[in-house]
């Protein structure tokens, strides 16, 4: 049994550490709600929904293809790489057992949860993760503090007779494996093709100018949302070039201050600093020809040369004590 605790992103158990260079190329799914991944071929005629046997790490396991992925043609089809290699089809036998394991994993859920419950565990179980030749059973589960698992894992043991693993993992790893829909009405990025969360930041949702309210820019997870990573190198290519707001800029003789500026459009908003209520919007043309005024530099005041202070002198020593005991006659 396996009695690790860790916070490592639960990314498929299945998945192969190699890329493999594709003469066809499909997508394929390892459950009916889980993540896409590639997986190269030589197999003619694959259909979709057709089941078929993967190379993994430890061994083969079954998926469905969900469909037709690029096609490596040409210089470019160099470069495309797959996640999985495709062995076979399923036979018979296999697609039988492919579907009873789905079922088994639901009643390992099942279970589980009842030992939690009886246990009184501080912990919420996520997912079932068991392996097609059945070597390993992998628990995911969320939980706000470390737990100590080892008799539940014990008991799992007992029931299961094969290894078990009790994995802990984050509110956003959790969102990816339960599934759902985005606010955009897609798919959620997380659960479909993301593979490692990239750091996301409140500055990004700064940079692209939108609403800094958390219900608009955080996702499922209340975290925030994944894609404000994919336009933010965007956002700061473009306004790297374009006037800050603030800065003075002259253009034709008269100098205007930034007030904003859009970058989608590309252009920025000025004003007039003895006018404040006339305005002028210029294009990408118009403002690449105008003057930024350099800052003013203050010059530093010269510091004062400070004399070092005379060593004080030390006080004379108390007259001798008065205490006639200690007089000599």
């Amino acid at each position: 049994m396996d009695t690790t605790q860790d916070m490592t992103p639960p990314g498929p158990q299945t998945e192969s550490r190699q890329s493999v260079t594709p003469d066809r190329i499909h997508y394929i799914r390892f459950r009916k709600y889980g993540q896409i991944f590639s997986a190269a071929s030589r197999i003619q005629n694959l259909q979709t929904s057709e089941p078929v046997m993967v190379q993994t790490d430890h061994g083969l396991e079954p998926c469905i293809i969900t469909g037709p992925g690029p096609q490596p043609e040409g210089e470019q089809g160099k470069n495309l790489r797959a996640s999985f290699t495709i062995a076979r089809r399923t036979n018979r036998e296999e697609t039988g057992k492919f579907d009873r394991l789905l079922e088994r994993e639901k009643e390992a859920f099942d279970i589980c949860n009842r030992q939690i419950e009886k246990r009184q565990l501080q912990m919420k179980l996520v997912s079932v993760e068991r392996f097609f030749n059945g070597s390993k059973i992998i628990f995911y589960f969320t939980a706000e503090n470390r737990i100590d698992f080892r008799e539940l894992v014990k008991d799992l043991v007992q029931e299961f007779r094969t290894r078990v693993e009790m994995r802990q993992i984050g509110v956003r790893h959790e969102t990816k494996m339960i599934g759902g829909l985005g606010c955009c009405g897609r798919e959620l990025c997380c659960s479909s093709y993301i593979k490692v969360f990239a750091p996301v930041s409140i500055k990004m949702a700064k940079a692209q100018n939108l609403p800094l309210n958390p219900a608009k820019i955080s996702g499922i997870c209340n975290r925030l949302l994944c894609c404000l990573t994919y336009e933010y190198k965007t956002y700061h290519e473009i306004r790297k070039n374009m006037p800050k707001p603030g800065k003075m800029i002259t253009l034709n003789g008269q100098t205007t201050k930034v007030l904003g500026n859009d970058v989608l459009q590309e252009t920025i908003t000025v004003i007039d600093p003895n006018d404040h209520e006339s305005r002028l919007q210029l294009t990408r043309a118009e403002w690449g020809q105008a003057v930024q005024e350099e800052p003013k530099k203050i010059s530093p005041k010269p510091k004062k040369k400070r004399h070092p202070k005379p060593p004080k002198k030390r006080k004379k020593e108390k007259a001798k004590s008065s205490n006639p005991a200690t007089q000599q006659p």
